[in-house]
């Protein structure tokens, strides 16, 4: 066999690297249909650590990244709030993120489809983290939860995840999202179970007590309320039991706990200084009742004030380029125009370099 010439040696290497670029190429594609996030996985993006001003924030509150945490979540205001445990044993806010897009209306999720961010009390474990979300990175709220499943509510996969996209979801950002998801993550390495998730149609208040009393929603908030108001008191997750197609929350039950949601609750006693807040917030919410006082009408879900600020200077296609590492659609951009919210607030200041 003759010796090869550098010409058709030059050909069947470059024969070679085009038949490899070709392979390559329809494996990042076949990544991108599947999950787009796939794709983002070299960026490490589920083990980024805390930013280093939030790790210097829970030092100055005696807070440790590992010390257990509570999220809460709420509609109105279009806000998440982290909560961590400090070395008073109690729990003390360390930073409120404004939401970028919820769906739905103020209300429970009761079934699928409906578009409905829920309103609940949950608990999320290390397992219901996806590293591979499609929205960056997420949790799942475990809906339905036990409550709600036997009063026969469906959906499923409802999250806390990045971008400015929500369908039943609670959407923060991925720069929001990233920093959430790295506080949460290194409190479950810390050695908590789970942690709670409370999430609320709006901050219970007397005064929005007051403004949604006529609403059909009101029956089921005033339960929600009884939980608010316990961590209020406390400053502790309020442990939770289903009975009477209701939460109970922090009640001593004769006996066992019950285990049918739908069931009469067995007789249980509870702490005065929450039943005495709950009390006087009731009276002063039937004070305020006598006042007629505008309703929000939501034409779907919400978003904080500052984002909708961007969405009108940057437009949708702007915000999505702002809020998502992949340009994610805002959903419904003017229906969270028409988000009747407007309160003053402190204004949001976008890392760009946390979505890219």
């Amino acid at each position: 066999m003759g010796a090869r010439s550098p010409f058709r040696d030059r050909l069947l290497t470059l024969h070679a690297l085009r038949i490899l670029a070709i392979g390559l190429i329809a494996l990042f594609a076949a990544g991108c249909v599947a999950n787009v996030s796939s794709v983002l996985e070299v960026d490490n993006k589920s083990v980024q650590p805390i930013p280093i001003a939030l790790v210097k924030e829970m030092s100055k509150r005696n807070m440790t990244p590992a010390d257990p945490v509570l999220v809460r979540i709420f509609k109105q205001e279009s806000e998440l709030e982290v909560w961590k445990r400090d070395r008073t044993g109690r729990y003390a806010l360390l930073k409120t993120y404004p939401m970028c897009r919820w769906s739905g209306q103020l209300g429970p999720k009761t079934r699928d489809g409906d578009r409905q961010a829920p309103e609940g009390f949950y608990h999320v474990s290390a397992g219901m983290l996806n590293p591979a979300s499609k929205y960056y990175l997420s949790f799942n709220l475990g809906y339905p939860n036990r409550l709600e499943h036997a009063l026969g509510y469906k959906g499923e996969a409802l999250m806390v995840h990045g971008a400015c996209s929500s369908s039943g979801c609670y959407a923060l950002t991925d720069g929001g999202v990233a920093e959430i998801y790295a506080v949460v993550r290194e409190a479950l390495k810390g050695g908590q179970a789970a942690f709670q998730v409370q999430a609320f149609p709006f901050r219970m208040t007397p005064k929005n007590m007051a403004a949604h009393r006529s609403d059909p929603n009101f029956a089921f908030w005033s339960n929600l309320e009884q939980g608010y108001d316990a961590f209020e008191v406390t400053r502790q997750p309020p442990k939770v039991a289903y009975c009477g197609s209701r939460y109970q929350f922090d009640a001593q039950f004769e006996g066992a706990e019950p285990s049918n949601p739908l069931a009469a609750c067995p007789p249980a006693t509870g702490s005065p200084a929450v039943a005495a807040r709950h009390s006087a917030d009731e009276r002063v919410a039937q004070t305020l009742a006598s006042t007629p006082v505008p309703m929000s009408a939501y034409a779907d879900g919400g978003m904080h004030p500052s984002f909708r600020k961007l969405l009108k200077r940057e437009g949708p296609q702007g915000l999505a380029k702002l809020t998502s590492a992949t340009a994610v659609p805002v959903s419904r951009p003017e229906a969270a125009l028409a988000d009747p919210h407007s309160a003053e607030v402190a204004p949001v200041v976008v890392d760009k370099a946390a979505v890219r």
